[in-house]
C-alpha cells in the first residue's frame, strides 16, 4: 500500500469520456489499497477560453479578478472527477485551494506555493477516500484566490507530493512519456525511459511541454521521483530521477525548440562598467525575462553591440522600456527580430564527450542554417536561428546525434 499523487493534465480530462477514463485509472490504484491524492488541470482549452472572455471586458483586466476567473477551470474538473469516482462506488471529495488551504506568496497570476494544511486531506484519504485537488491555484495571506502561472498544475502536484510525504508522483498526459523531441511533429522521436532531473529541467525550460520547469525544479530540490505516463495507454512512460541515474554513455538525450522568441540588438552602446545592469534592471523590474546575451566589443574599445533574447510577447514592451531609459543608457540604434526560434540539444553525456559543439555547428552549416546567437551550459547548447529553419534544424540534429 502506497501514498501517491496522481496528476491529470488538461488533455487527459478534456471531455466527459476522458474524465470517466481517468476515474478508471484511479480505481485500479484504489483497488490495490493505495492512498490517493489527485491533482487536476482545467479541461484542455478552458483556461484560454476564460482569458479570451476577460479580454473582451478589458485588455487590462484586474489581476485579482482574473485569478478568480481562471481558477474556475480546475474547480469544474475537480467536481466532475469526484462525481465520476462516486459513480464507481469510491468515496471521493473535491477540495478547493482555499478550503485546504494551499498558501501562496507573490503576485496575482504568478504566485508560488509556500505551504498547505495536510490534516483534512490525510484524514480523508486514511478513511478510504480519494481527495481531488485543483492544480494551479491557492490562497494568499490576505485571503485572495491566487494562481501560480500557466502549467502550474504540475507544480501543485509536486508540491503536494513533497508536503504530504508521498511515495510517488505520477503525471498523466496525452503522450506516453518524455520524448527525444516533439512526437506530434517529428514521427521519428524516441521515447526516453529514464531521464535525470538536470536533463528534464533543461528540456522543460527550453520548450519541451510535457512538464512545467518549475515543477521539475521542485522535484530536483527535494529528490522527488516523478513518473510521466499516458492517460490513453498502459505504456510504462518515463521515470525522472536524481543524478545517480544519469546515463553518461548517451551523448545527447533530446532536441528541444521554442518559437516564442525575439531578438533585440543595441548598436553602439557605451562600453563601461554598469551599462549592462542599467539596460537589464528596468526590464527585470517589469517582469521581462532575459535569455541569451551576446556582447561584441568594437575595435576602438569604446562602444559595444549588445544582443539579447526575450519572449516574443514581451518585444514591444521591452523596446518601449529601453527607449524610455535612453537618458541612462546611450546607444546609436536599436533593432529587433521576432521571427526567430531557439533550438537546443540536451544531454548529460556532453560532459564527458568532446566534439559535441563542433558536430552541432557542422550539421547546421551543412544545411546552410545561420546561427544568430549561442548559449551553453554543461549539458546544453542552444542556438537562435531564423524561425523558418526550425523544423529542418530539429530534424537534422535529431538525426546527427542518433536519436531517430
Amino acid at each position: 500500500m502506497a501514498k501517491i499523487v496522481i496528476k491529470f493534465g488538461g488533455t487527459s480530462i478534456g471531455s466527459i469520456d476522458r474524465i470517466i477514463a481517468a476515474a478508471k485509472i484511479i480505481k485500479k490504484k484504489f483497488d490495490k489499497g493505495d492512498k490517493i491524492i489527485v491533482v487536476v488541470s482545467a479541461m484542455a482549452g478552458k483556461t484560454n477560453e476564460l482569458v479570451k472572455q476577460s479580454e473582451k471586458i478589458s485588455k487590462n483586466f484586474n489581476k485579482r479578478e482574473l485569478d478568480v476567473l481562471l481558477a474556475s477551470g480546475e474547480q469544474i474538473t475537480s467536481a466532475l472527477l469526484a462525481g465520476a469516482l462516486e459513480e464507481k462506488d469510491i468515496k471521493a471529495k473535491s477540495y478547493m485551494g482555499w478550503q485546504i488551504p494551499i498558501l501562496t506568496d507573490g503576485d496575482h497570476n504568478n504566485s508560488r506555493i509556500i505551504n498547505m494544511n495536510v490534516e483534512k486531506i490525510n484524514k480523508f484519504i486514511s478513511s478510504k477516500g480519494v481527495a481531488i485537488i485543483p492544480g494551479f491555484q491557492g490562497i494568499s495571506k490576505n485571503g485572495d484566490i491566487t494562481t501560480i502561472g500557466r502549467g502550474g498544475s504540475d507544480a501543485t502536484a509536486v508540491a503536494i507530493a513533497k508536503i504530504f510525504n508521498t511515495d510517488e508522483c505520477e503525471i498523466y498526459t496525452d503522450v506516453e512519456g518524455v520524448y527525444s523531441t516533439d512526437p506530434k511533429h517529428f514521427p521519428k522521436a524516441r521515447k526516453i525511459n529514464k531521464i535525470s532531473y538536470e536533463e528534464m529541467l533543461e528540456m522543460a525550460s527550453l520548450g519541451a511541454k510535457v512538464m512545467q520547469s518549475s515543477a521539475v525544479q521542485t522535484a530536483t530540490m527535494y529528490d522527488l521521483p516523478l513518473h510521466v505516463r499516458s492517460a490513453f495507454s498502459s505504456a510504462e512512460g518515463t521515470k525522472i530521477f536524481g543524478a545517480e541515474n544519469i546515463d553518461y554513455s548517451k551523448t545527447i538525450t533530446g532536441v528541444t525548440y521554442s518559437k516564442d522568441e525575439a531578438k533585440i540588438t543595441l548598436l553602439g552602446v557605451q562600453d563601461k562598467p554598469g551599462v549592462a545592469a542599467d539596460i537589464f534592471e528596468p526590464l527585470g523590474k517589469n517582469s521581462i525575462n532575459i535569455d541569451m546575451v551576446i556582447q561584441n566589443i568594437s575595435p576602438d574599445g569604446k562602444t559595444t553591440d549588445l544582443t539579447f533574447t526575450i519572449k516574443r510577447s514581451d518585444l514591444s514592451k521591452t523596446i518601449k522600456i529601453i527607449k524610455s531609459n535612453k537618458k541612462n543608457v546611450k546607444f546609436k540604434s536599436i533593432s529587433s527580430d521576432k521571427k526567430v526560434s531557439k533550438v537546443s540539444i540536451v544531454g548529460a553525456g556532453m560532459i564527458t564527450t568532446p566534439g559535441v559543439t563542433y558536430k552541432m555547428f557542422r550539421a547546421l552549416a551543412q544545411e546552410k542554417i545561420n546561427i544568430l546567437a549561442i548559449s551553453t551550459s554543461e549539458i546544453k547548447i542552444s542556438v537562435i536561428i531564423n524561425e523558418i529553419n526550425t523544423i529542418k534544424t530539429v530534424r537534422k540534429l535529431h538525426s546527427v546525434f542518433n536519436l531517430d
